[in-house]
């Protein structure tokens, strides 16, 4: 079927969207509509008699999923492509666990735990295995986290992991590998899994005989978008969910890998072809957002990657103007420049938001911040916690996940360390009390067992004693907790005040569930944090979040796995002017475009980090990164040199150092970029001299003429 949009599409768009059977591999460079072409090639297989439900499409975002969607609906015309399977590689493993985790030890009605939760399951058994009490250092639960999930996601061997990316941490091999046997153990007992879980479960699924089959049937095209960002294990499970049916397409660009910190691997989209024999390829080389010098530059540096898919990206927005290379002083006289240059933009007509400062570290923006405070520049710097990484979010999704799976351990010790007069040695015999970790004597895992009382309901009907000081608070949330399941609530023994008794009824709805534990947990907020007014508004905007799922258990999932970027209370006062500048690390700003870029400290050590420079897989992924600064510049784009750092408090004295212009930018690219070499001020005079640098060199050379 001819569609007459395939008509606005150049050729090599056309050609991937009526690509075929057989595996396909999209190289997309920066710019060149592979958003537009994924929901093309959705919107052609539905229109083309593919069943919408027998399509997967994954993302690295919920919301990228359904732009996509809803782009592809629209070019088909079709209502019913809203049954794609779209989704984070995470939120579909969750689904299909949902559906055939038995087949590998899983129940339906597991929970998640997000990586914050992770964490401090980890510390727990850290604890309690006295590794912390050493007479040594030992990794504390933030590194301990990361290495398991580098493990996980990498797929290599703990001891290789630890010797190529955590070498301080190499001595206590023994110790680690021992806790995270137990932490494995405790989330099978706990019927919890974390983020890295889904993955190896889903891995799983597709290597049991039994069920792989059918998760295989069950899709008859695979979608996958930035696959340069995909790890090992997600390299694996695509490979195990195509055996049979190898129409697959991955569309990516690896010239934008930058997620090695994340385990995410340049391999898996350079090496596709081998490990999908026949796969063919297409390049997406027309740009649409840059000006063909910003072009021409970027493609020259990443000319210089070691490995890579050639491609050169070009545009039909002709210019004059050159990326601009700015010599400045120092880190302050960069921060003047990128003021006035900014400013000057502005009156120009470009608003402060289409204009962004990039850097490789979040801290490299320090001084530019007072610069712009003290001009009077509102900006934005982006970072800081998730939604769900705030501590009273994370308090009342503990309570919900109570509700949910009672024998979550971690949400049982954190919601009970919430009440006045329970501390951790109160809070762990209260949940050993509960038989929070019995779950697998109680009939779990297909074990009859013997049948026992959940801990919510013993926590209804037979609550522990606890020390006065603990009464009133324990009370308050068993009352919540029975008010929330519907359940009956016995006379209490568990305080001076007598709690009601309640008559049957059905379960609480989710919204009501969410109304009930704020009415619990507002006190508490307002006397554990002084900011409590605008924490109270992250909690009605749980609410608000939560009036649009009928389901507990898909909100709690939804909202651990993709949830809000931040939190009201961590924003800052709102400006009354709307337009603001733009700060991130190139990182976070992968993805997005402005009209006018500035980079800064581009200076080796800076960019590349002296961090990521020991081998050639280092320095390339740098290059890489440099490389998405560059392309996310619409029409003009600033790179900043400073030439000296200081590495005392103060700027007077002798405390610095020369720089060296970025490795990125040799000597045989000057000529891409404009040269500025700007006054800073009256005592570090930086003047352009025309002719002067021809002079000097016909005097150096007759030097020794003479």
């Amino acid at each position: 079927m001819s569609a007459p949009w395939l008509a606005e599409l150049n050729d090599a768009q056309r050609e991937a969207v009526t690509y075929g059977d057989g595996p396909l591999l999209v190289i997309a460079g920066a710019g060149t509509g592979k958003t537009k072409t994924l929901a093309c090639r959705a919107a052609y297989l539905v229109q083309n008699g593919t069943d919408p439900e027998r399509i997967l499409l994954l993302t690295f975002t919920r919301r990228a999923a359904g732009e996509m969607i809803d782009r592809a609906k629209f070019l088909a015309d079709d209502p019913a492509v809203q049954n794609i399977w779209g989704g984070t590689f995470h939120a579909v493993a969750n689904r299909l666990l949902r559906q055939y985790g038995r087949a590998v030890g899983l129940s339906a009605d597991f929970t998640v735990m997000d990586a914050s939760d992770a964490a401090d399951v980890l510390n727990l058994i850290r604890t309690e295995t006295g590794a912390a009490k050493s007479d040594r250092r030992f990794p504390r639960k933030q590194t301990l986290i990361k290495i398991y999930s580098h493990v996980v996601n990498a797929q290599r061997p703990l001891r290789e992991v630890m010797e190529e990316h955590f070498p301080w941490c190499a001595d206590d091999l023994d110790a680690i590998a021992t806790i995270f046997e137990r932490y494995t153990e405790r989330k099978r007992a706990s019927d919890v899994v974390d983020f890295d879980d889904l993955l190896l479960f889903w891995k799983a699924l597709c290597e049991e005989e039994q069920i792989r089959d059918v998760i295989c049937e069950r899709f008859d095209h695979v979608l996958v978008d930035e696959y340069q960002d995909t790890n090992s294990i997600q390299a694996a499970m695509l490979r195990g969910l195509r055996r049979g049916n190898d129409n697959i397409m991955v569309v990516g660009d690896d010239a934008q890998s930058i997620y090695s910190f994340r385990a995410a691997t340049v391999r898996n989209i350079l090496d596709f072809p081998d490990q999908f024999p026949g796969t063919h390829i297409v390049k997406l080389e027309k740009n649409y957002r840059s000006t063909q010098p910003i072009l021409t530059a970027s493609n020259a540096v990443m000319s210089q990657a070691k490995e890579r898919f050639t491609k050169d990206l070009w545009s039909d927005r002709t210019s004059d103007v050159k990326p601009i290379l700015v010599t400045c002083m120092d880190e302050d006289g960069q921060s003047k420049d990128v003021r006035t240059h900014v400013l000057d933009h502005y009156e120009d007509g470009v608003a402060l938001q289409r204009q962004a400062v990039l850097f490789r570290a979040g801290h490299h923006s320090a001084k530019l911040e007072v610069e712009l405070a003290a001009s009077n520049i509102p900006f934005h710097k982006y970072g800081g916690l998730k939604f769900v990484d705030a501590a009273h979010i994370k308090d009342m999704l503990a309570i919900l996940r109570i509700l949910e799976n009672p024998y979550d351990e971690i949400s049982w010790l954190r919601t009970l360390l919430l009440l006045r007069g329970i501390g951790p040695k109160s809070a762990r015999r209260i949940i050993d009390e509960l038989g929070v970790r019995g779950r697998q004597s109680n009939g779990h895992d297909g074990d009859p067992g013997v049948a026992t009382p959940s801990p919510l309901r013993r926590m209804i009907e037979e609550p522990p004693l606890v020390s006065p000081a603990g009464r009133e608070g324990f009370a308050e949330l068993r009352l919540a907790l029975a008010d929330c399941a519907g359940t009956p609530l016995p006379s209490s023994r568990a305080g001076k005040r007598t709690l009601r008794k309640s008559k049957k009824r059905k379960v609480a709805s989710l919204a009501t569930q969410i109304e009930r534990i704020h009415r619990f947990y507002a006190p508490i907020c307002e006397e554990s944090f002084e900011n409590a007014g605008p924490r109270l508004r992250d909690l009605e905007q749980l609410a608000e979040i939560a009036a649009g799922y009928k389901s507990r258990t898909r909100f709690i999932t939804d909202l651990t796995l993709d949830p809000p970027a931040s939190t009201s209370d961590l924003a800052g006062a709102p400006y009354l002017d709307e337009d603001f500048l733009v700060l991130s690390t190139i990182h976070s700003a992968k993805g997005c475009e402005w009209d006018v870029v500035h980079i800064i400290h581009a200076a080796d050590g800076m960019i590349p980090s002296d961090m990521a420079t020991a081998d050639d897989a280092g320095v390339d992924e740098e290059r890489r990164l440099f490389y998405v600064a560059m392309t996310r510049a619409k029409n003009t784009l600033y790179v900043y040199f400073p030439l000296r750092y200081y590495h005392s408090r103060y700027r007077r004295g002798d405390g610095h150092g020369y720089a060296q212009l970025t490795r990125f930018i040799p000597t045989s690219m000057r000529d891409l970029f404009d040269h500025r070499t700007l006054r800073v001020d009256d005592d570090d005079a930086m003047i352009d001299v025309p002719g002067a640098r021809d002079r000097v060199s016909a005097s150096l050379k007759n030097l020794w003429r003479e």
